[in-house]
């Protein structure tokens, strides 16, 4: 399992005048034909959530309110060997059964953790619905998790690790997360440190899905072409006796406090990375100035957190200016964001967010993210609203809460002796005004 995905959106610019109004007429459309999202509690607290788009195929998955960021630095690193534990076999199907069973109903079966969730998901024909649940019931209930299977898994795992780590991208995004939620769960990478992948044992396995795969922390979800009714008969069948309660108290989500601050580690000879240019006035001078040969803005959200901000990829010379227009820029949304620049923004969000959802996988991971998040799904209409009422007081208003004179978080990798130092960067982040 990929410790997780960032993927790049598409982007499409629409200019203000007619374009803008069609674009916005026909985002309404889609939200109207937009079917609902029935959801359903059972007894034991865990809920069934889904949308009948009357396809030929579905996903249906198990979304888990169980990822990194509730685990302690003992067990750091358990919720993603459990995720590649569960095709290893259960009482009933050996790991070769299972994958037959799946190749042979022309399926697909995937998982990944997050900080926050661990998500097992099929990809089937709608007709095969029943057996898709039932084998997604079989791997999460009664994995063996076998001794062999852990230590090959071990093996995997460590060399999936120093996979990620010639993954300049990743690795900057997990630097990040150490500086900015250090001393929490959220500063913790999502495999574990390699000492932890070393030791973690049955028991461990064993402990995390006895504390955390509770009926109430569970959201079986689906898209496409799924009878609401057929999936809560085979919810109940399936999972009707997860456990819905707790002795003694629940585990609590732990506080993670945002933290101003920096981590730079020079040893790094990598100068190039994935990234996307944006038509902005930042991207313009960025490419005319030969600034940085990538960078991508990125907005990170947890349940009551989130991390906000760029990532670039510079050569050595060129990385105090692209710092300098990065926070000019930021500074101009703090102060004087014009109306038609906010326009465009929203209709590429728009656009992007309809995009986004194009499948019945996509479709699927909403429910089941946004049920676990929010405890319902929110609908199109409800989110277009929502952009439709933002302007460019608001941006201002925001911009200036929580970036205007606020101290940033920071992680740089690489030949990095001309970034400037963290003190000339933190002025950065306000303007002298006259």
């Amino acid at each position: 399992g990929k410790p997780f995905r960032r993927g790049l959106s598409g982007l499409v610019f629409l200019s203000a005048g007619p374009h803008r109004l069609l674009a916005t007429q026909a985002a309404q459309q889609v939200a109207l034909n937009v079917p609902e999202t029935k959801v359903t509690t059972l007894e034991n607290g865990l809920r069934v959530a889904s949308e009948d788009a009357g396809l030929t195929t579905c996903t249906v998955g198990l979304w888990i309110d169980a990822g990194s960021r509730y685990e302690n630095e003992r067990n750091n690193g358990t919720a993603h060997f459990l995720e590649h534990m569960a095709f290893k076999g259960t009482r009933k199907r050996s790991q070769l059964d299972l994958e037959l069973e799946i190749e042979n109903m022309g399926a697909h079966l995937n998982a990944y953790t997050s900080r926050e969730q661990t998500v097992y998901y099929a990809k089937a024909f709608s007709k095969d619905l029943p057996r898709a649940v039932e084998i997604l019931a079989d791997i999460i209930q009664n994995s063996t998790l076998g001794e062999a299977e852990i230590e090959r898994e071990r093996g995997v795992i460590l060399r999936e690790m120093q996979e990620v780590e010639t993954n300049l991208q990743e690795v900057v995004f997990d630097y990040l997360h150490a500086t900015a939620y250090q001393s929490t769960a959220l500063g913790r990478t999502i495999l574990g440190p390699t000492e932890n992948i070393k030791t973690i044992n049955r028991g461990d396995l064993v402990e995390y899905i006895t504390t955390h795969y509770k009926g109430p922390r569970i959201v079986l979800a689906a898209a496409g072409g799924v009878s609401h009714d057929e999936l809560i008969d085979l919810a109940k069948y399936h999972f009707g006796k997860l456990p819905g309660r707790y002795q003694g108290d629940a585990p609590a989500l732990p506080p993670c406090l945002f933290t101003g601050s920096e981590i730079r580690v020079r040893n790094w000879d990598r100068s190039f990375g994935g990234g996307v240019n944006l038509s902005s006035k930042l991207a313009q001078m960025a490419c005319q100035g030969n600034l940085c040969h990538s960078f991508q803005s990125f907005n990170t959200c947890y349940t009551d957190t989130g991390l906000w901000g760029l990532y670039m990829v510079c050569e050595p010379s060129t990385i105090n200016d692209m710092m300098h227009f990065t926070q000019m820029e930021w500074m101009s949304l703090c102060t004087n964001v014009t109306e038609s620049e906010v326009a465009r923004a929203k209709n590429l969000l728009k656009t992007n967010m309809l995009l986004h959802l194009d499948g019945s996988t996509p479709i699927c991971e909403d429910i089941g993210r946004q049920m676990l998040c929010y405890s319902r799904r929110i609908p199109l209409h409800e989110l277009e609203a929502r952009i439709d009422a933002i302007d460019a007081k608001t941006i201002k208003d925001v911009c200036t809460k929580y970036i205007y004179n606020k101290a940033p978080a920071i992680a740089a990798v690489g030949p990095i002796e001309q970034l400037p130092d963290y003190n000339q960067i933190r002025s950065g982040m306000f303007w002298m005004r006259t």
